[in-house]
């Protein structure tokens, strides 16, 4: 495939104006649906050949989010699309003012290997809702989930409107050399940078969603038995190969030892005392991510887990105490399934913890006191978060998704998504029957006078 060639195409059919209506839209959103629902099953086959993810997993962390904001997106979408009323200024009468969303153009969406159908269809959802046409790069970890994007795009579009490329780095440094009208990019860090950088030689805007040290801090209050549950959930989901998954344990010194126990019983429960023979039990990507996350467990106590599987590249849920914020494990995101534990005394401790690192994409914070909520609320910058749950806050069509610094910037999902990919013209649409004459040549004291008086 030649990517300039392909890339002029799509921008060749923006300009045809095809994806502007409404109707477009939602018969590209409609069609997508379909084909989703048609290949449901290649879909989980595929991410479990990826990931080792379970079907129920799958459906519940993939699939039917996409399918909600599809379904958000249809329900919505129209009144997304319409110019929006504001206050004309007084020295703009008689006139009416309006912004009017518009569709970026041609877009580039690189995602993931994590959530590889999530991260992809997603954004392409909200993309395809503003009127864009979209060139979309799987990872190539995620190969098989790849393939199967690529044959869901190629049954419901034109490569000149929705187009896949598959491959590697070297597809990857062809798009960037290309000149899109906007670039949203979810990955590491260090790529992102990449991306910013390639992205400034056209000066296109960028939107990346990238990651950090989400902290997940347990206070003297919680639930400890709840709390468990939901961190264990969010934190070994996918083989805690999620952005937003808690990276490291905050808990108050004097229920330490309580809520461990809580945490321990947890992991049996909700993942085996045999976690490695579970059917359902994922795997770690790529033989290079399985040893990096090998060698982050060499510092420590390990509490529990610790066990590993390098043919099958799977590592058990593990918990590792003794840990400190100069420990090895604390100096960049895990991103699997190893959970290290710090304690804290006060809020004000919690507060500088978390504040010697760069910005998290997301936070946790279990407790039954308000004050303390409203405490890290208000002096702890972070992407989004949870109070007494994890996860969740991604799930929603309702709330923006995004980081703060560097865990990323802009934000998607539902009306925000929609913005994301769209620009808002302001718009002054004077009538031709009435012209104030004070800001026209010459300027006298008559008129500086009137100025000053309305302006």
């Amino acid at each position: 495939m030649n990517i300039h060639e392909l890339v002029e195409k799509q921008r060749a059919y923006f300009y045809t104006g095809k994806t502007l209506s409404a109707e477009a839209r939602i018969e590209a959103l409609t069609g997508l649906k379909k084909a989703i629902t048609d290949r449901e099953k290649e879909i989980e086959e595929a991410l479990h050949a990826d990931l080792g993810k379970s079907a129920y997993e799958s459906y519940l962390c993939e699939i039917s989010m996409v399918m909600g904001e599809i379904d958000y997106m249809l329900k919505h979408g129209r009144s997304f699309m319409k110019k929006r009323r504001v206050k004309t200024a007084m020295g703009q009468m008689p006139a009416k003012t309006y912004v009017l969303p518009e569709p970026r153009g041609t877009v580039l969406i690189m995602s993931p290997w994590n959530y590889p159908f999530l991260l992809t269809m997603e954004p392409l959802v909200d993309a395809l809702m503003a009127g864009n046409t979209a060139v979309v790069k799987p990872s190539r970890y995620s190969a098989h989930t790849g393939e199967v994007v690529k044959k869901i795009l190629e049954d419901c579009f034109s490569e000149e409107y929705v187009a896949t490329v598959l491959g590697g780095s070297a597809e990857n440094q062809a798009l960037l050399d290309e000149k899109f009208d906007y670039i949203f990019f979810t990955g590491s860090k260090n790529v992102g940078k990449v991306v910013m950088e390639k992205a400034s030689a056209h000066l296109t805007p960028v939107t990346l969603e990238l990651g950090g040290k989400s902290p997940c801090i347990v206070d003297e209050t919680a639930d400890l038995t709840l709390a468990a549950r939901r961190i264990v959930f969010g934190k070994f989901l996918n083989c805690g190969q999620t952005c937003v998954a808690p990276d490291y344990l905050l808990v108050q010194e004097s229920v330490k030892d309580a809520f461990l126990k809580e945490l321990l019983r947890e992991i049996r429960t909700q993942c085996g005392e045999e976690p490695l023979s579970e059917k359902d039990y994922g795997h770690i990507i790529n033989e290079k991510h399985f040893d990096r996350l090998c060698g982050l467990m060499r510092e420590g106590e390990i509490l529990i887990g610790g066990r590993t599987d390098a043919q099958a590249l799977q590592i058990e849920p593990t918990v590792i105490d003794g840990i400190t914020p100069e420990s090895p494990i604390m100096q960049e995101e895990i991103f699997g399934p190893l959970f290290p534990v710090m304690t804290y005394r006060t809020s004000e401790d919690v507060v500088r913890t978390v504040r010697s690192m760069e910005k998290p994409l997301a936070l946790y914070y279990f407790s039954m006191d308000p004050r303390k909520m409203d405490f890290i609320e208000r002096h702890i910058s972070y992407g989004g978060g949870c109070f007494n749950d994890t996860i969740l806050h991604l799930a929603s069509s309702t709330m923006p998704f995004g980081g703060a610094g560097e865990s990323g910037m802009g934000s998607y999902h539902g009306k925000y998504g929609f913005d994301t990919f769209s620009h808002k013209k302001g718009i002054v649409r004077k009538t031709m029957k009435l012209d104030v004459n004070f800001r026209y040549r010459p300027y006298t004291d008559k008129k500086e006078s009137m100025m000053k008086k309305f302006l």
